[in-house]
């Protein structure tokens, strides 16, 4: 009983905070840390069956001598009513033998008795925390996965803050001049072919415009008969 009470007392002396602040990863941790406790109510509950089942065998053997004891008095009156003296004195001797184991088997009991309740008491206790544990699980790995996720942003941030961009935005700079040059060239150059194009309109449209000459066209037209055209 000694070693399984020293037992349970290293169980409930374990302190989660601890091994949480040793652990690099506090999820797997306290993953590792409720299988430990799991296994460890298991033998407790275990020990605690083994506790309960003595007390229940110490008792029914105390109800046992008990019983004995008191049908050895039946045994010893009858024995009297029936004139046999020596007979109820044969019963009342075992009795006698019997009473003096009584007294153990009672202090047995008793403390059998002490011991189920006690091992039963931590048992349930463990079993409460583990709940509570359980309880608690999901709440820290919430945080948990949280302190990751802040912690990538973190990383990306130092990260980003850190990269000199000072190079590339002189190299776009320079590539919006030029983009720049070409748009107003390509401008110009549409500017001058539109001012050629309207040039050769208003020269043609000159052409036609200008009044004949009456006595040209007749002799023009003098030569024309006489070369046969």
């Amino acid at each position: 009983m000694a070693s399984i009470l020293k037992r349970f007392k290293d169980i409930m002396a374990a302190n989660i905070n601890q091994l949480l602040d040793k652990a690099e990863d506090p999820e797997k941790m306290i993953d590792q840390y409720m299988r430990d406790m799991e296994e460890d109510l298991g033998r407790v509950k275990a020990e605690t069956a083994a506790v309960m089942a003595e007390a229940t065998k110490a008792n029914r053997q105390l109800e046992e001598l008990k019983e004995e004891i008191a049908k050895m008095e039946k045994y010893a009156e009858k024995a009297l009513i029936a004139g046999n003296e020596a007979d109820a004195k044969t019963f009342l001797e075992r009795k006698a033998q019997l009473s003096k184991d009584l007294a153990y088997r009672e202090m047995m009991a008793a403390n059998a008795d002490a011991n189920a309740k006690k091992m039963k008491e931590m048992h349930d206790k463990l079993a409460r925390d583990i709940d509570e544990l359980n309880d608690r699980k999901a709440s820290i790995k919430a945080k948990v996965a949280a302190a990751k996720a802040q912690e990538k942003i973190n990383d990306l941030t130092e990260k980003v803050g850190n990269i000199d961009t000072s190079s590339s935005q002189a190299a776009f700079d320079r590539m919006e001049e030029k983009a720049n040059q070409m748009l107003d060239e390509a401008n110009a150059r549409a500017e001058l072919n539109e001012s050629a194009a309207h040039q050769t309109i208003k020269d043609l449209q000159d052409k036609y415009d200008t009044e004949s000459n009456p006595d040209v066209d007749s002799e023009l037209e003098a030569l024309k008969a006489k070369l046969g055209l």
